[in-house]
């Protein structure tokens, strides 16, 4: 008998054993798809780890239901990945294949009904001559007859037009049917009388989902001198260090030197990953690198439909016509099946985006990546205007090699910063709306000149919530403790936590008063403002809202970089590595907001989101300019942003680290409580941070409320264990394991969900 090790999408530890029936015992393999019964009714695709001839004790076994797939879906590689992933950020590897595999290669059936699979190839008819029709002697009879069908006649010909007048003893050429019926009504019935006489034969064709560019491939830019001796030294750091630091000025080419190394890699065979943290970043680089790899570079992200994500799925895996050896794409790009990855490339590798929050697994792309990079024996290039400080400490003590890039490309000048300050413009009541009188006549300087500008505000939506002026009275959502959002397009107060959506008060619930008003803004206030100050100019936005319909981001991209759009508005997605050579404002609308949010990061994230989106102006010729309207125009972080100070802004940063303990002193691990009752919820907390503390000691925070204290219903506590980073974190993670499963066997505690979260900021 043989006997079957499977993953299952299941959130339960281990593998689940089934036997394999005789007549698939030949087409069984590990990384192959199988159909398999889980508990009374569900039906679930399963993916085979190992084989072998051991049966299970203990309790009774089950069959597989069926096979399929021809060859192995996901490679070994990839399932020790899976592993590693699950081991270390302390889920199951069923919870990991969940977010690996695209939706269009999981089966599920939670009511014992037989299940299909969703994916099915795309197809298109083709028209070619039917093999009867074997010399030109017998097409001109066939033509002959066909003066009494003169439409039949007419299509026949057209075919054979673009068809070039098939060569005897060639194939006959195949058109696609959609080509030749263009631009002629009610042909159908005269095409089925040509395919019933076997004139002509339609075929069924495998088409892909995905545009597929032309393969005009145009040279690459050379470097210049100061990217030729950053791209040397990185060369030489990749051969004692996998991993790579480049610190590079904004607008400084180091996509350049992405690009002069990807090149590299393809030549030698290899494949490379290219990760980016928003999928906005990557209709802007895509086009470059199409534009010099040609079919060879694709792109991932879960823009794409279930269908499209299981095609470019198969073109990395080597199973389609047209593969991909490198791959552009947000953090799901790691799950894709390379089969030899030589160099991976994380952008912007400071950004908080490359960390999954909900569901598990609850990881981070770039620490996962270089996981990835190290099973294939590949080296890693972490890229940066704003390094991390856990990177920038790995590079300073010699783990990760540093490359230097201090120059802008053609030297042209950093953005000339201006401190605005709000709370004199208030005071001496010169503030008009939001905008203080300096972005105001900088935005019409600009628009003068033919020149576009970027205003930044990480909120979206009209405003964060509204006030009735006689009570106090502000809306908040029913199923969550915070706020609703103002969307003034929508018409609808919108929770930005659960999404749970209702329409705007006339007048206020709690007191009877119609004095309702907005407070704060977001990004749709500034666009509507901009509109009214500038009404000849075309002001645009882009935040998740503008950009949720599919490619929407790419939409509002190419407007911009074509001049359709003036003045742009955005959240943080405008902020990160996209370059436009006719923007020479950046206006950053309230920098307090970043400053002041409670977590251990924000002076951090602060200077990262401020430096990353005062680059984007003035990447041309012309210096650009940066105002940072600002109500504390002393603030360190305004300081080191203004001096351009990143290694100041560093050593405050560790000083303040090393003094509270926070990484990268100690590694954080974070555990979550959730229930929808408040008295449980407390005791379970309560009981697991006692537990933990007899283990651990001071090493464990809390429990306590997070800043937002229910959502969607459950309310939330956190538990903070700091583990020294010359600690056994596996031993660490199973003490941690041990106690939380020992408290959810506890009759009084089985209903609240509690999960850790390994390094979770």
């Amino acid at each position: 008998m043989i006997f079957a090790d499977l993953i299952m999408p299941v959130p339960l530890p281990g593998v689940f054993t089934y036997r394999v029936p005789e007549e698939f015992e030949q087409e069984v393999l590990p990384g192959k798809r199988v159909i398999v019964q889980f508990g009374r009714k569900k039906i679930y695709s399963a993916i085979i780890r190992s084989l072998h001839g051991n049966p299970p004790e203990g309790y009774e076994i089950r069959e597989i239901m069926s096979v399929l797939d021809s060859r192995p879906l996901v490679t070994d590689l990839q399932m020790r990945f899976w592993e590693w992933m699950a081991d270390y950020y302390m889920c199951t590897t069923g919870e990991v294949l969940k977010a690996a595999l695209p939706g269009g290669l999981k089966l599920e059936s939670e009511t014992g009904l037989a299940v299909r699979d969703p994916f099915s190839p795309k197809t298109e008819t083709y028209l070619s001559l039917h093999p009867s029709v074997s010399t030109p002697v017998k097409l001109d009879e066939i033509l002959e007859k066909l003066g009494r069908a003169p439409v039949q006649k007419e299509l026949l010909e057209r075919y054979l037009q673009m068809a070039d007048f098939p060569i005897p003893g060639t194939p006959p050429t195949e058109i696609p049917k959609k080509i030749v019926l263009t631009g002629r009504q009610s042909v159908h019935a005269p095409l089925k009388a040509l395919l019933d006489k076997n004139i002509l034969l339609a075929v069924q064709r495998e088409t892909s989902r995905i545009a597929v560019p032309e393969d005009e491939q145009k040279i690459i830019s050379s470097l210049t001198l100061y990217q030729s001796a950053a791209i040397e030294t990185i060369r030489e750091q990749f051969m004692t260090k996998d991993v790579v630091l480049l610190h590079g000025i904004t607008s400084g080419g180091k996509t350049e030197i992405y690009i002069h190394l990807v090149r590299e890699a393809l030549q030698k065979g290899k494949q490379v990953l290219y990760l980016l943290p928003e999928i906005a970043l990557t209709a802007q680089i895509i086009v470059r690198l199409r534009n010099i790899f040609g079919r060879q570079a694709g792109v991932y992200h879960s823009g794409f439909s279930d269908a499209e994500r299981v095609e470019i799925w198969n073109r990395v895996s080597g199973n389609h016509r047209d593969g991909y050896s490198l791959v552009l794409g947000a953090r799901s790009a790691l799950f894709l099946p390379f089969t030899d990855l030589g160099l991976v490339i994380v952008d912007e590798e400071h950004e908080n985006t490359f960390k999954q929050f909900e569901p598990a697994p609850r990881y981070h792309a770039r620490d996962s990546a270089i996981m990835l990079a190290s099973m294939h024996g590949a080296k890693t290039l972490l890229g940066t205007a704003t390094p991390s400080v856990e990177s920038w400490h790995n590079a300073l003590s010699g783990k990760y090699g540093l490359v230097n890039l201090t120059k802008r490309y053609r030297e042209t000048q950093p953005p000339d910063i201006i401190i605005a300050d709000t709370r004199e413009a208030r005071k001496r009541k010169k503030m008009r709306s939001l905008f203080t009188p300096q972005l105001l006549d900088a935005i019409e300087e600009a628009l003068n000149h033919g020149e576009q500008v970027i205003l930044f505000q990480n909120r979206r939506g009209y405003a964060p919530y509204i006030e009735c002026i006689d009570c106090g009275w502000i809306p908040v959502c029913k199923h969550c403790d915070v706020s609703m959002t103002l969307h003034k397009g929508l018409n609808q107060l919108v929770c930005h936590y659960c999404s749970a959506a209702v329409r705007p008060p006339g007048s206020c619930p709690e007191c009877g008063s119609d004095r309702l008003q907005t407070r704060g803004f977001g990004t749709e206030k500034i666009e509507d403002e901009v509109s009214i100050f500038f009404p000849r100019a075309k002001a645009g936005r882009l935040d998740l809202d503008s950009a949720r319909r599919k490619r929407g981001h790419e939409k509002i991209i190419g407007n911009f970089e074509a001049g359709k759009i003036d003045i742009l508005a955005g959240t943080q997605m405008i902020a990160k590595g996209l370059d436009f050579g006719k923007v020479s404002l950046v206006g950053i609308l309230n920098a307090d907001n970043l400053l002041f949010f409670p977590d251990f990061r924000a002076h951090e994230r602060s200077f990262q989101l401020m430096s990353q989106v005062s680059g984007r102006a003035g990447r041309r010729v012309k210096r650009g300019k940066v105002i940072i309207q600002t109500g504390f125009p002393g603030h360190p972080v305004i300081k080191n942003i203004i001096d351009n100070n990143f290694e100041r802004h560093f050593r405050e940063q560790l000083a303040e680290r090393r003094q509270f303990l926070y990484p990268p002193y100690v590694r954080l691990i974070k555990i979550v409580l959730k229930e929808r009752k408040r008295e449980p919820l407390e005791k379970a907390a309560a009981s697991l941070a006692t537990a933990l503390r007899s283990v651990f000691g001071k090493r464990v925070l809390g429990p306590e409320y997070p800043l937002i204290g229910r959502v969607q219903n459950r309310y939330i506590m956190n538990i903070l264990l700091k583990i020294e980073r010359g600690a056994n974190l596996a031993r660490a993670r199973e003490l941690i394991t041990a106690e939380i499963v020992k408290l959810q066997s506890q009759p009084g505690f089985r209903s609240c969900i509690i999960y850790p979260d390994v390094d979770p900021f």
